[in-house]
């Protein structure tokens, strides 16, 4: 019985040196032009899932997130603040995020109504490593429930014609073009 604990603790002590000398030895490209292998996308997919998954349970949704009032002031948040990250229909591919690892979606592809606790949560404390800033400091609760009404509500439902429109009814200060940083 003692043999085996030793040869456990021994392969645990080995392997964690050989994960340290091959951390710090630098093998691992960190560039943003070098994808992650498989076996880290795994493991960072798993880890910001169940964390988010954890956390977000706690939020409640706003009554009021299919108000159409809402849902205009989110449009006007999201063509300030997101939209440059994110895209929206019928806009161009955006050259700012090119060189990111890895690109923020594109959220008008990916978004149902069901995601407003999970897009909150990422909204309001940001993801480490992805470029997805925390908000919390610096916008408040009802902004980014505003900016969630129209992203889960409206935005995966709309034509390019229809962004259009509502970047030329809804969009403050920019005489209807986008933020896009193009």
């Amino acid at each position: 019985m003692k043999t085996i604990i030793v040869t456990i603790l021994l392969t645990f002590v080995f392997l964690f040196a050989g994960f340290f000398i091959y951390i710090s030895s630098g093998a691992y490209d960190i560039s943003q032009l070098t994808p992650h292998n498989n076996f880290t996308k795994k493991i960072i997919g798993i880890t910001t899932h169940s964390s988010i998954n954890k956390r977000m349970k706690e939020i409640v949704v706003p009554g009021n997130i299919a108000d159409t009032a809402m849902i205009v002031r989110g449009f006007k948040h999201y063509n300030q603040m997101c939209v440059g990250c994110h895209n929206a229909p019928g806009l161009p591919d955006n050259k700012f995020v090119e060189g990111w690892y890895p690109r923020p979606p594109e959220l008008y592809k990916h978004v149902n109504e069901d995601d407003a606790q999970e897009f909150f949560w990422i909204t309001k404390n940001g993801i480490k490593m992805t470029s997805m800033p925390a908000f919390k400091p610096t916008v408040d609760d009802e902004k980014i429930w505003e900016t969630i009404a129209f992203v889960t509500q409206k935005l995966g439902k709309m034509t390019p014609e229809e962004y259009k429109e509502w970047s030329k009814k809804y969009a403050e200060g920019n005489k209807g073009e986008t933020t896009n940083h193009e």
